[in-house]
């Protein structure tokens, strides 16, 4: 037995990285218009490599092995920009930046803000930086540097206000800037009731690391959406438990008191309430 388990160790090895690689490819490919390319070209490559095999045809067997330097450098092109955000991802790291006491006041207000946007019915998109920088989508928008609260959102996502189309981006717990355009995600809806906005969020994380929350215009509802799915229809309670887990990786065990606020059901604190913006 221990011989056979020497004779076989490197391949069952060799089989255990090609599996993983092969599922990596999977993830990073799954519901983008890459894996349709990548389906249908692997599909005629099949094909041919099964008529060459039983008709035994020497010419396109020929020109299968000598284009694989060429097929190799084509699919770097068609797959740039799967492979540039998997890159990304490989190269950040998915813990923000700063500390824990200032997440906790950040996830509160955040919480706070978005309550606040549902009740009024006020469309809202934010977006979290984390490990990938934002910059790009920054230059699209009105830079800031404004502590992030209630009021602000409500100010920014006002129908009139000039900067209420488009999305805010939050760096360390601050807003970096408004009316910021995210790229559109590519893969086809089921729910043909997504909105631009909804869109918008998954298609950002589908590029960044970064998480989005949507506040939808028309019925008011939360969702959040993180490395390209969308979470919907989010009660409070939900959305403050989901950002909990998003930035605690579940509840810190430690401050009993800040689970409690974070799964409370009430809309808003004290100065939250206030009606801001006539209804």
């Amino acid at each position: 037995m221990w011989g056979f388990i020497e004779q076989h160790l490197r391949d069952g090895i060799e089989i255990l990285v090609l599996a993983v690689f092969i599922y990596q490819l999977y993830r990073a490919f799954r519901a983008t218009r890459g894996a349709q390319i990548l389906v249908g070209l692997g599909l005629v490559l099949v094909v041919l490599a099964l008529v060459t095999e039983v008709f035994d045809f020497e010419v396109i067997g020929w020109i299968i092995t000598r284009s694989a330097a060429v097929l190799a450098f084509a699919l770097l092109v068609i797959f740039q920009p799967e492979l540039r955000n998997g890159l990304a991802r490989l190269g950040s790291s998915r813990f923000f930046s700063f500390s824990s006491k200032r997440r906790l006041a950040f996830v509160e207000r955040l919480a706070d803000a978005v309550v606040l946007l549902s009740k009024k019915r006020i469309g809202a998109l934010f977006a979290i930086q984390r490990g990938i920088s934002l910059k790009e989508q920054l230059e699209t928008g009105v830079v800031l540097d404004a502590h992030f609260t209630s009021e602000l959102s409500m100010s920014v996502f006002y129908p009139k206000s000039p900067l209420h189309d488009g999305g805010i981006i939050i760096a360390d717990d601050r807003v970096a800037g408004a009316a910021c355009v995210f790229p559109v995600t590519e893969k086809e809806m089921k729910d043909r009731s997504t909105g631009l906005r909804h869109r918008a969020a998954i298609g950002l994380t589908e590029r960044t690391d970064a998480v989005a929350v949507v506040v939808s215009e028309e019925t008011g509802s939360i969702s959040i959406s993180e490395n390209g799915s969308l979470q919907r229809n989010l009660t409070e309670k939900q959305f403050r438990e989901k950002l909990s887990e998003i930035f605690f990786s579940g509840p810190p065990s430690n401050e009993t008191e800040t689970v409690e606020k974070l799964d409370r059901e009430t809309s808003v604190s004290s100065s939250g309430d206030r009606d801001l913006v006539s209804d």
